[in-house]
């Protein structure tokens, strides 16, 4: 394995948000977005995808809408598996809920939605990796067209929430530097840049469009203090990639947490990853 870079199979496992109202959140993310609810408790509410845990709300009756200075979530990327459970989710969002956007990205077709107390959402169709339009250096091109929602809508298969094969395809932050971005998540964890746009930046593992988008649209200028995004997850398909993970992270300016072999860091901005080997 390159030890600078991380490896084929790395992927984002969960994202935790704070919540004061569990009840609502967890009903909206079912509901709309088509996630299960797993397992509940008076702290935490835990869904998923089948039996694969995507989305942890921990309770924080403190918790308030992030400052608009902060760095933090611009929104989580549910990826569903087929064009049938995009057209279902589209019509959750239409049944329940509303609309915000609709893009083709070129490498995917998007629907962005906000939940109720203002946390970002993409629920998102990959076209297949063959199909993703490249540069004249052959790196991935990512663009912005108009989505056909009346296509989308007709390919629907009917289904009341997402398959199985859901996921967290990637997650996309509001950062207060680009340079501080690739300098940690690059330089340090690993990951490598895919597309890079004067105000925003896209890395991932395994030559994948991206894991983790970055952008400083809206001009933030504080770390994240925790609101919303509590964290998210990387996991990684190798033992030796955790361990690799741990030693560059103990050579930056970053702390390293590990709690039953999984590593912790509060990375750029005060933003926290978690990282876990393949279960």
């Amino acid at each position: 394995m390159n030890s600078d870079t991380l490896p084929v199979g790395t992927h984002i496992g969960r994202t935790a948000l704070q919540v004061s109202d569990l009840d609502e959140l967890a009903g909206f993310y079912r509901d709309v977005v088509g996630l299960s609810v797993q397992r509940r408790s008076n702290a935490t509410v835990v869904l998923g995808a089948g039996e694969k845990p995507l989305l942890v709300l921990e309770q924080n009756e403190d918790s308030v809408a992030r400052d608009q200075s902060e760095a933090g979530l611009y929104h989580n990327a549910f990826r569903v598996p087929s064009r049938a459970a995009f057209g279902d989710a589209l019509g959750r969002i239409r049944d329940h809920w509303r609309l915000s956007g609709a893009s083709n990205h070129g490498v995917s077709e998007a629907l962005y939605l906000t939940d109720p107390v203002g946390n970002g959402i993409e629920i998102y169709c990959d076209f297949p990796r063959e199909e993703w339009p490249r540069t004249d250096d052959g790196g991935i091109e990512m663009g912005t067209t108009r989505l056909d929602l009346g296509s989308v809508e007709a390919a629907a298969g009917g289904e009341p929430g997402v398959p199985p094969e859901t996921d967290v395809g990637h997650v996309h932050l509001e950062v207060t530097s680009l340079e501080a971005f690739r300098d940690f998540y690059v330089d340090v964890l690993g990951f490598e840049t895919q597309v890079t746009e004067p105000d925003a930046l896209f890395v991932s593992a395994g030559g994948y469009h991206h894991h983790i988008g970055a952008n400083v649209w809206h001009d933030r200028t504080s770390p994240s203090d925790g609101s919303g995004l509590a964290w998210f997850e990387i996991v990684l398909p190798e033992i030796q990639a955790l361990e690799a993970i741990r030693d560059r992270v103990a050579d930056s300016q970053f702390s390293v947490t590990e709690t039953n072999g999984d590593v912790s860091v509060v990375g750029a901005d005060g933003i926290e990853i978690r990282f876990t080997g393949e279960s």
